[in-house]
């Protein structure tokens, strides 16, 4: 029989409600129930995609004997940490305080008035690599309880008075952060840096978008070549490894070994978004296709594989799937290959295809711990096109159409297997940062596909996550729920920043404009920066948490602070520039103290060591030098310049949002204009000039 659980729409509460253990969501009901039966409460968070939680539910709740321990002595309640990211990192760092570390599933028992006195991550059925098993230690808990209550009442009391005083930011007199903070910062970078494989550090790897995004600004600040080199080094590794589907595009979680080959499978939305922006921005500043060609492919993936039909993002595939001919789950099932499978597929290609990719008779994994790739081959780039063509006798132009056709095969052979299961729910925060990867790849590679399939994504958060207006988190199956967080504020002002640039529509500018106000409003903590919850929590939060630290996603302060600083820039308004100083500051000695914590702040600092920075191109759409100019501006790395182009069919729409903007009304010739807060220079005409322009100025 189904659980409380078969109600929800979280596709992870979903899959727990066929389980044994009378699971309920996380609310008031549950916690009543708590308080009546002066039960604890074991909360077990997770996300669908988690191969982990997996393991956990085949293990233990799956399981009558131990969900009988569950129903008896405590009440048990699943959390989706992607529905509830605050309520989620509330008890991380109580896990993190008790245990040393986190993960997920992240377990922990709670007192009935929410107050967290054990935990942990995974646990297995019995005493296993230094763990307890799971059925003994509920046991032990629940004799705890019985016989020492009120210690555990106590030493919780303790633990959540210790986490909320860490949780309050301390006032700073700080100044801004300067460029010597900026270089320490990549002097750190530089010292763990991969100089064979890329990336930073040892197994496992993770791409962490946020890191290229500090260091391609670094490098633009200062001209230190080695940031540049590091991180182009770094995308080419990820690009030519397993960590990168080479049949179907996207980019899998992280890496399990050091070399980017063998992958942990499961792909996120918020990964492939950000990790779409860093190639982009390469292949500005490189102008090398193969940086074009994996923004391409990990964009087209996300429109193909993860697109609701009205124009919202799922958030992820799982990393499991059934084998041929299998019953039960397998890690990467989907994505691997035996040699056998690929000569039958592609015949006399064969031999070609796996030379380029690494395919051995025997399997190709350089990391398998637990024994499942024995005899499985991971796709990846082990020989270069070059060389293949030299051993095979053949033209490059050959071996690439070859290897095209081939990858073709193996796609459509691949789509009919057991396909990976797809979260569907869609996360505010998330579509945000997949609006920004869209409308900057609309831009810049001027394809009219990822532009509209931007302004869709937004269109469909406007229709569907603001239920008479208060922004929402997620949707799913045709439910919004959940107000937002700090994060989908940031994320999606983002993405309509950038979508506004691109498309020079004024709603876009306005909406943000908007949800600035809203999120400073409900979101705001001294002495500055960005609670993840709102003002308005209820009790189900025990305390609100400043996120400070940039990780597989950044936090919303430093989002908002570089939100802030665009917004200056287009507006003029000094109350957002106060609010980018002002988080600076009081984040400056956190930066200080451990400045590779938050790169995306270090980005925004960098930014505002050149504020206010305009470029304008004006003229007639269509006409050669506007489009020889405006090709120019799109493909230049500017990160540090306000980038608009005003042409004759929207100059009198975007006047009315930005009036700035109106003496530069095209003219029968078009004109470039270099500023400082909207205080330009004489007209520049032709791209010649206009290039070794932007190059003295240093934008």
């Amino acid at each position: 029989m189904p659980n409380r659980l078969a109600s929800e729409k979280s596709p992870y509460l979903l899959q727990h409600a066929g389980n044994p253990v009378d699971w309920r969501p996380w609310g008031e009901e549950a916690f009543a129930a708590a308080r009546s039966g002066n039960k604890p409460i074991f909360l077990s968070i997770g996300y669908s995609t988690c191969h982990w939680c997996h393991v956990m539910e085949r293990e233990s709740f799956e399981d009558p004997a131990t969900a009988k321990i569950l129903n008896d002595h405590f009440v048990p309640v699943k959390l989706d940490r992607e529905e509830r990211p605050d309520v989620d990192r509330v008890y991380m760092s109580a896990v993190q305080a008790m245990a040393g570390q986190g993960g997920w599933p992240l377990s922990v028992f709670l007192t009935p008035e929410l107050k967290p006195f054990f935990g942990g991550t995974y646990f297995p059925p019995e005493p296993r690599w230094g763990m307890p098993g799971f059925p003994d230690l509920l046991k032990r808990i629940a004799a705890l309880w019985r016989t020492n209550e009120n210690d555990l009442r106590k030493d919780a009391s303790r633990l959540t008075e210790a986490l909320r005083s860490s949780a309050v930011p301390e006032a700073t007199e700080d100044d801004l952060p300067r460029l010597p903070l900026l270089r320490a910062a990549f002097e750190s970078y530089a010292s763990s840096f991969d100089p064979e494989d890329g990336g930073f550090g040892g197994a496992p790897k993770f791409p962490l978008p946020v890191n290229q995004h500090f260091l391609f600004r670094f490098w633009s600040l200062t001209g230190e070549r080695k940031a540049l080199d590091m991180t182009l080094l770094s995308l080419d590794r990820m690009a030519a490894g397993g960590v990168f589907d080479h049949l179907g595009g996207g980019f899998h979680r992280y890496s399990t070994d050091g070399r980017w080959r063998v992958p942990h499978f499961e792909k996120m939305l918020y990964d492939n978004a950000q990790l779409a922006l860093n190639f982009l921005e390469a292949f500005q500043i490189t102008n090398d296709p193969r940086f074009e060609k994996t923004a391409r492919a990990v964009l087209d993936y996300l429109l193909r594989d993860m697109r609701h039909a009205e124009g919202g993002f799922f958030c992820a595939e799982d990393a499991d799937s059934l084998s041929t001919g299998g019953n039960e789950k397998e890690e990467g099932a989907f994505y691997l290959w035996t040699q056998e499978e690929i000569r039958k597929l592609l015949g006399q290609d064969a031999e070609l295809f796996c030379a380029r990719y690494g395919v051995a008779a025997d399997g190709n994994a350089v990391s398998d711990p637990h024994g499942e790739l024995r005899g499985k081959n991971v796709l990846y780039e082990a020989a270069a096109l070059d060389e293949l063509g030299s051993r095979f006798k053949l033209e490059p132009e050959a071996v690439s159409a070859r290897l095209e056709t081939a990858k073709a095969k193996l796609l459509a052979a691949r789509n009919s297997r057991a396909r990976p299961s797809r979260d569907e729910k869609i996360v505010t925060a998330w579509n945000g940062l997949a609006v920004s990867a869209l409308s900057q790849a609309g831009r810049i590679l001027e394809d009219q596909r990822y532009l509209a399939a931007a302004a869709a994504a937004a269109n469909f958060i406007r229709g569907k996550l603001c239920p008479r207006g208060a922004l929402h988190r997620r949707w799913a199956g045709g439910e919004c729920a959940v107000l937002a967080t700090s994060d989908d504020y940031a994320f999606l002002i983002q993405g309509l920043l950038d979508l506004f640039i691109a498309s020079g529509d004024g709603r876009w500018l306005a909406w943000a404009e908007q949800l600035f106000e809203e999120q400073k409003r409900d979101f705001w903590a001294e002495p500055g920066g960005f609670y993840m919850t709102a003002r308005h929590a209820g009790p189900e939060i025990l305390f609100r948490v400043l996120e400070d630290a940039d990780n597989v996603e950044p936090c919303a302060s430093s989002v908002s602070v570089l939100n802030a600083l665009r917004l200056h820039e287009l507006t003029g308004r000094p109350e957002f520039l106060t609010t980018a100083d002002t988080v600076l500051r009081a984040f400056s000695a956190r930066l200080r103290a451990q400045p590779l914590a938050l790169p995306v702040m270090l980005s925004a600092a960098a930014r505002r060591l050149k504020p206010g920075r305009q470029v304008i191109l004006s003229g007639k759409e269509g006409s050669p030098e506007f489009n020889a100019m405006s090709r120019l501006l799109r493909r230049s790395f500017l990160p540090f310049s306000l980038v608009l182009e005003i042409n004759d069919s929207y100059a009198a729409k975007l006047s009315a949002v930005l009036p700035q903007t109106k003496p530069y009304a095209p003219q029968e010739r078009p004109s470039a204009y270099l500023c400082d807060n909207f205080a330009c220079e004489a007209p520049i005409h032709g791209a010649p000039e206009l290039e070794r322009r932007l190059a003295q100025g240093g934008r």
